[in-house]
């Protein structure tokens, strides 16, 4: 059963708290994502996501954090908001003690935005030295299906995982349809592939195949978008009702 936090009246925190297996706070940023994209598809994505959480658990669903760091390669362009990372590291940490003070000892942070990966561990790991016991997970949707599961759809030429290309856009369409608009005059744009297969291999520059946006944003579909979210749907839960019980 999901809970939202804001119907919860003050006289039954207490037992929805103690009925409850762990909080959700999802991460969003309100950032330039292409012509084509609404800025406030990070946001769109942590709640929605947050809101199709199902499974053998209990779990009371926070308002998401809006504003967070940007990257450079961002922050300049219009209608990009970004809060300092120290700022918002303290802010998050902030938001996690009074969700731990509130009596949960676990929470997930359901993010949506790339550049909120660094700072949520950094505030997760100062919370739970904090609070013994309490964990903290962290989970980003877009790498809740993997690229071989997607490059077998035959749908994206490439990943098309880009920030505000097919895969990030076509999901965002499969949660708010009238929020994306891809016109025949939007650029195309190539991705560059990565420098090596991996993990934790990060190259920060300003990236070729890049105007605020990156990939070939003309794959981008609702068709394509309801098979992502529902994958994506489908691994989160699956995470959550072993880590519930964990």
């Amino acid at each position: 059963m999901i809970t939202d936090m804001k119907s919860i009246q003050g006289r039954n925190l207490q037992s929805v708290v103690e009925n409850s297996d762990f909080a959700v706070l999802p991460l969003g940023s309100v950032e330039y994502h292409g012509p084509h994209a609404p800025y406030g598809t990070d946001l769109i994505l942590a709640e929605g996501f947050g809101q199709l959480l199902s499974g053998q658990f209990s779990a009371v669903v926070y308002p998401g954090i809006a504003y967070s760091a940007c990257p450079g390669k961002t922050v300049h362009y219009p209608g990009t908001i970004s809060i300092g990372t120290d700022t918002f590291i303290q802010y998050l940490r902030d938001v996690l003690t009074g969700i731990l003070a509130t009596g949960f000892s676990k929470i997930l942070l359901l993010n949506a935005h790339d550049a909120n990966m660094s700072v949520a561990r950094a505030a997760a790991e100062w919370v739970t030295g904090d609070f013994d016991p309490s964990s903290v997970l962290i989970l980003n949707w877009f790498q809740m299906l993997t690229t071989d599961e997607t490059n077998e759809w035959g749908t994206f030429d490439g990943t098309g995982r880009g920030h505000g290309g097919p895969y990030e856009i076509s999901a965002v369409q499969a949660m708010c349809p009238d929020c994306v608009e891809v016109k025949p005059e939007d650029a195309e744009l190539v991705t560059p592939q990565p420098l090596t297969k991996l993990p934790y291999v990060l190259v920060e520059r300003s990236p070729k195949g890049w105007n605020g946006y990156t990939g070939k944003i003309h794959e981008t579909s609702l068709a394509t978008g309801k098979r992502i979210v529902d994958g994506v749907t489908k691994n989160i839960n699956a995470i959550l009702e072993q880590w519930a019980t964990d």
